[in-house]
């Protein structure tokens, strides 16, 4: 199947680029083209877009703005983001993350760095190893950030793991430690495929996308908790 991809960037130019490497890609096709956040979300459902490339900073609504747009639709269940910037800040890759984009990507990455990154994005995959992730959140939250400005503790979102077994709770744990299936299979004794079968439940459940999100939550919920160095 071909992945329809939507690129979303207040640069005509770099879209114009994006374009080119995309479509002369065997299986991919760009179908359509933003150039804010609100335009991006309308392009997305329009077009039943498998991935959008989605810059950070726009003018009007932004890429964060419109990635929590396209999260919180279940008509746009099926589309993955891919943050895009030129600022390589922690707490940029923890809020895209938070408002649930697959992965968060540099614009100076090279060619087939971006178009990996569409291939991983529509299998929903994470972009970011769980471990990297794990690390960037918990510098964050030891550094006294939050993720929707509220103030509210990580802990305040505790009943959002009501839903799981003892089991998947366990299994989300070992996910937030930057566990492949197969290491948190040797570690738990048991089989791979069960493990999957439990972070598929937990992602149900949680209404996480990918590998990422789950780690995002247990850290959001209280579950794991940063260490301070």
């Amino acid at each position: 199947m071909t992945i329809r991809v939507v690129l979303a960037d207040d640069q005509a130019l770099l879209r114009s680029a994006f374009r080119v490497l995309v479509d002369s890609e065997p299986g991919m096709h760009v179908v359509g083209e933003a150039s804010d956040g609100a335009e991006a979300v309308a392009v997305a459902r329009a077009t039943r877009a498998d991935v959008v490339l989605m810059d950070i900073r726009m003018p009007g609504t932004d890429g964060l703005a419109a990635t929590r747009m396209i999260s919180a639709d279940p008509d746009l269940a099926d589309v993955h983001v891919v943050m895009l910037t030129t600022f390589e800040v922690d707490e940029y890759v923890v809020q895209s993350l938070r408002a649930g984009a697959s992965g968060f990507l540099g614009k100076g990455a090279e060619p087939d760095e971006l178009l990996n990154a569409i291939r991983i994005a529509a299998a929903g995959e994470a972009l970011l190893s769980p471990a990297a992730t794990k690390g960037l959140i918990a510098s964050f939250l030891a550094q006294g950030g939050s993720w929707d400005g509220s103030g509210e503790p990580p802990g305040a979102h505790a009943e959002r793991l009501a839903a799981l077994t003892g089991r998947e709770r366990e299994v989300l744990v070992q996910v937030a430690g930057g566990l492949s299936n197969d290491e948190i299979a040797e570690r738990l004794v048991v089989s791979p495929l069960t493990v999957k079968t439990h972070v598929n439940r937990a992602m149900a459940k949680l209404g996480a996308r990918d590998r990422a999100q789950l780690v995002v939550i247990a850290y959001e919920s209280g579950l794991v908790r940063p260490r301070v160095e």
